[in-house]
């Protein structure tokens, strides 16, 4: 083997290098600062592979659903920092039994319009044939600006209907998504799941990761800090939400779905090639029986979630004069909310939804009896364990929903199925919401008039899984599986006994 000449005028032996100081010097002294910062910096990467790994999974960075999955998580983190910001300022700081009026007015000056838009929001995606994408990123961009005129509001009045605008963009974006979310699908595994893993990543990633930063932020600058977090997530959305790709935008053949239905006549039969000579977008689809009940069910569990989003609050402030107090009872009331929401998540991803409507009224009837139970024990125990159950029940309801709708739906009529129950659902939270202010701090007193409104909502929702309905056109009065209401010039909309 060659070896290397031996040092001679010509070839002067090497300069030993920097590493050779160290080595005389023996090795770098490991204090516990450094060593705590490299385990930090491994622990770190490691948790970023397993994140990026999770998000990548079942082929979701090939279909776009990755991409979703990030501009989810995003306005999670941008529901949880701004409501981290007005926390002390708007809602809870208003929370005294002296300024209920007022409160009272301006709820019903922000939350009247929001119940007027949102039954538009549906019928208005339907006809957006293009930019899908745009109005996604547009949700945030909006939201954005809306921020930075919140940090030059704080103490104003401008406070209540600038955060009607964040409450109207953020429902408009998940009304968006679950319209999307079809289009992003990946092959191995269905809409069920697929929702139940962009609702899991928009609570860890978003609303507990963006939560907690938030929070910090508020310590550290107020409720501007935390405002300045929530501006920086709302750009990063809007750049994320226009990184899907490009597929979504594709609508052609969709076919609008309709709450509505109208029960086939024989004397309207016409033939086919005149029905398939209709334009897709003239025709309509009606909603199923199943997928009926499952928006009775899934609406009257969100008025209990809206609720209690808002009426704990309020009873905390009215009853606790300390703040340690105040918080532990939000805390309390807060964990068990999330434990809630993961176990139905965990519990919808796994099991079999053979009977998706049956799941549906059990998790309806769930919800009133704990109602009842919170009625009847009248403390914060009762509250606590209606927001347990009410959790974990919203997310199993809304899983078996998602099946309903895969089920009943042909493919061209998905994405508008998801984008109207996600409409109602939006809407019913936003009337308990509205309830959770409204309503007297005494336990009984509320949860009594909450118990009522879900004692009628589960009623409907048995009708309506038993083929009948207390309102017509809004029910069961239809087959598990309508055919598609065609238009015609001669003849009334009708629709097919069952497909």
């Amino acid at each position: 083997m060659p070896t290397e000449p031996a040092p001679t005028a010509e070839y002067p032996a090497a300069e030993p290098g920097p590493e050779a100081d160290d080595d005389r010097r023996g090795p770098r002294k490991l204090t516990v600062t450094r060593v705590a910062a490299m385990r930090g910096r491994e622990l770190t990467g490691r948790g970023i592979a397993t994140f990026r790994r999770a998000a990548e999974a079942d082929g979701a960075d090939k279909s776009g659903l990755t991409a979703l999955t990030y501009a989810t998580m995003a306005n999670f983190a941008l529901d949880a920092a701004i409501a981290v910001a007005l926390a002390n300022t708007l809602f809870f700081a208003s929370a005294t039994a002296e300024s209920k009026s007022k409160v009272a007015l301006y709820l019903l000056i922000t939350i009247a319009p929001f119940a007027i838009i949102a039954p538009l929001i549906g019928p208005a995606l339907d006809r957006l044939q293009r930019g899908r994408r745009l109005a996604l990123a547009s949700s945030f961009a909006a939201r954005a600006v809306v921020a930075v005129v919140l940090i030059f509001s704080m103490g104003s009045w401008v406070l209540y209907p600038l955060a009607l605008c964040m409450m109207v963009l953020s429902k408009s974006f998940a009304v968006l998504k679950s319209a999307v979310t079809p289009r992003v699908l990946p092959p191995d595994i269905d809409l069920v799941r697929t929702n139940s893993r962009l609702t899991v990543f928009g609570l860890v990633g978003g609303t507990l990761g963006a939560g907690g930063l938030a929070g910090v932020a508020a310590a550290i600058a107020g409720s501007t800090g935390a405002l300045i977090f929530a501006t920086g997530i709302a750009v990063g959305g809007a750049y994320l939400s226009w990184k899907i790709p490009r597929w979504v935008e594709i609508t052609e053949g969709e076919v609008p779905t309709t709450l509505g239905y109208h029960r086939h006549r024989p004397e309207d039969e016409t033939p086919e090639d005149e029905d398939a000579a209709i334009p897709a977008r003239k025709r309509r689809q009606p909603l199923g029986r199943a997928v009926v009940t499952g928006l009775w069910g899934n609406g009257s569990i969100r008025v209990l979630t809206g609720f209690l989003t808002f009426y704990v609050a309020f009873v905390a402030k009215a009853t606790e004069h300390r703040p340690v107090q105040q918080a532990a009872m939000l805390g309390l009331v807060g964990a068990a909310a999330a434990i809630g929401n993961f176990a139905g998540n965990a519990t919808g991803a796994r099991l079999r939804l053979g009977r998706p409507s049956l799941i549906v009224v059990n998790c309806t009837m769930g919800c009133t009896v704990v109602a009842v139970a919170a009625l009847i024990l009248d403390n914060l125990l009762g509250a606590a364990l209606a927001a347990l159950v009410a959790a974990g029940a919203s997310a199993l309801a809304k899983v078996s929903l998602d099946a309903a709708i895969q089920d009943d739906l042909p493919p061209e009529s998905i994405a508008s199925g998801f984008g109207r129950s996600e409409t109602v659902l939006q809407l019913s939270w936003v009337i308990g919401g509205a309830g959770g202010v409204l309503l007297p701090t005494d336990y009984w007193k509320g949860f009594a008039v909450v118990s009522a409104v879900l004692a009628a909502g589960l009623v409907q929702t048995v009708v309506s899984y038993r083929g009948h309905s207390l309102l017509p056109g809004l029910g069961g009065h239809r087959p598990l599986h309508a055919g598609q209401e065609i238009p015609h010039h001669d003849h009334p909309p009708q629709g097919d006994a069952a497909r």
